[in-house]
C-alpha cells in the first residue's frame, strides 16, 4: 500500500513538473495564452517519459541489460513520431502539415522535453539516494558509538569492580570515593551518550571523573596532571572521542610499570578549536607492544574521520618511554 501510494504522489510530482514545463513552452511573449495543441503533445512526452522512469529504466537500465534498454527506447521514439505524425497531426492541424512527413523535427521538438522530464526523475532519485546514504552514515556512526561503549566498558568495569571489591574487604576509605566516581562514569555512558553530541563540559567532566578513579588505584606509584583551559561551556563535541585515548595512557602506564608513571592530560579550549595533549610513560620492554594499533584507537580515527571531515589533526608520537597524542578538533564541524 506505502509502495503504490510512495508511486502515486510520485507520478503526480511528475505531472506538476510537466505542467510547468507545458506553460514554459507554450507561452510567447507576443501572445501572452496557452496554445491548446501542444497540451496533447505534451501529454505524450509525459506519457513517454513515465514509461522510461517506471519501466525501462528500474528493468532494464538499473539491472544492466543496456541492450535491450536500447531497444525499447528505439521503440518508444518510434512511437513518439507514429502517435504525432499519424495521429496528433491528423486530427489538430488542417493547414497542410499534416501532410508534411518530418520524423527529425518532430524528435528534435521531443527529446529535450524528454530529456528534462528524465533528469527532473533522475534529480529526484539522487536525493532520495543521498538521503538513504546520509541515514546509513549516521547508523555506521551510531554503531560505531555503541562498539567503543562496549569496547570500553568490559576492560574498564572489570578492573574497578576488582579493585572496588579489594578495596571494600579491606574497608579502605577509599570505596566511597571509587563508587561515586565509578557511578558518575557509568551514568555519562548510558544516559548522556546517546545523541551524536555531547555538552563539552560534560565531557570533560566525564574524563575528570575516570582520572580521579585511576588517581585512586595509583598508590603513590607516580604522578597525574589534569588540566583544563578555555571557556568550555555551549560547546558541543562528539562523546567518548577523548575519553579512549585518556583509557590507553593509563591502561599501558600502570600494566608496564610498577613505579614512576606519568600521566600529563591537558584541554585547551580556544573560540571554536580545541586543543587535546595527553603524555603517558610506559615501558616498551612489556606488554606495550599493541599501543599504536589497537582496536580503540583504529576506532576513534575512524570515528573522527566520519564526524570531523576535514575538521581535526591527530599527532601521535611514540618515543619508546613517552607516548604523546595530540588532536585539535574544530568543535564547529561537527557533521550531524
Amino acid at each position: 500500500m506505502r509502495r503504490f501510494r510512495k508511486l502515486y504522489i510520485e507520478i503526480i510530482i511528475q505531472l506538476v513538473v510537466a505542467l510547468l514545463l507545458l506553460l514554459f513552452v507554450a507561452f510567447d511573449k507576443h501572445s501572452a495564452h496557452i496554445h491548446w495543441h501542444e497540451i496533447p503533445f505534451m501529454a505524450t512526452y509525459v506519457m513517454v517519459a513515465l514509461v522510461i522512469n517506471y519501466l525501462l529504466l528500474p528493468y532494464f537500465f538499473y539491472r544492466k541489460r543496456y541492450f535491450m534498454f536500447g531497444v525499447y527506447i528505439i521503440a518508444v521514439l518510434a512511437s513518439i513520431i507514429v502517435i504525432e505524425e499519424f495521429i496528433l497531426e491528423q486530427l489538430l492541424f488542417s493547414d497542410g502539415r499534416s501532410d508534411v512527413f518530418n520524423p527529425i523535427g518532430t524528435l528534435v521538438e521531443a527529446i529535450p522535453v524528454l530529456l528534462i522530464l528524465l533528469a527532473f526523475n533522475f534529480a529526484r532519485e539522487a536525493t532520495l539516494k543521498q538521503r538513504k546514504i546520509d541515514e546509513l552514515k549516521h547508523a555506521m556512526i551510531e554503531s560505531e558509538l555503541d562498539f567503543l561503549k562496549g569496547q570500553i566498558n568490559p576492560h574498564f568495569m572489570f578492573n574497578n569492580l576488582n579493585n572496588l571489591y579489594a578495596y571494600a574487604l579491606e574497608s579502605s576509605p577509599k570505596t566511597p570515593k571509587i563508587i561515586l566516581e565509578l557511578s558518575a562514569i557509568i551514568r555519562y555512558m548510558l544516559y548522556d551518550c546517546k545523541d551524536n553530541k555531547v555538552l563539552l563540559d560534560k565531557e570533560i567532566e566525564n574524563i575528570r571523573s575516570f582520572v580521579k578513579l585511576n588517581e585512586l588505584q595509583f598508590e603513590g606509584r607516580g604522578s597525574i596532571d589534569f588540566k583544563t583551559q578555555g571557556n568550555h561551556i555551549h560547546k558541543y563535541i562528539a562523546p567518548l572521542i577523548l575519553i579512549v585515548f585518556v583509557e590507553n595512557a593509563f591502561k599501558h602506564s600502570m600494566s608496564s610499570q610498577t613505579d614512576g608513571i606519568f600521566v600529563d592530560i591537558s584541554i585547551v579550549t580556544e573560540k571554536d578549536m580545541l586543543q587535546f595533549k595527553c603524555v603517558n610513560s610506559y615501558t616498551s620492554q612489556t606488554n606495550t607492544k599493541d599501543i599504536p594499533g589497537g582496536i580503540g584507537l583504529k576506532n576513534v580515527k575512524a570515528r573522527l574521520d566520519m564526524l570531523y571531515p576535514d575538521g581535526y589533526k591527530l599527532s601521535i608520537d611514540d618515543t619508546g618511554a613517552l607516548y604523546n597524542v595530540n588532536l585539535n578538533i574544530e568543535l564547529n564541524r561537527l557533521k550531524e
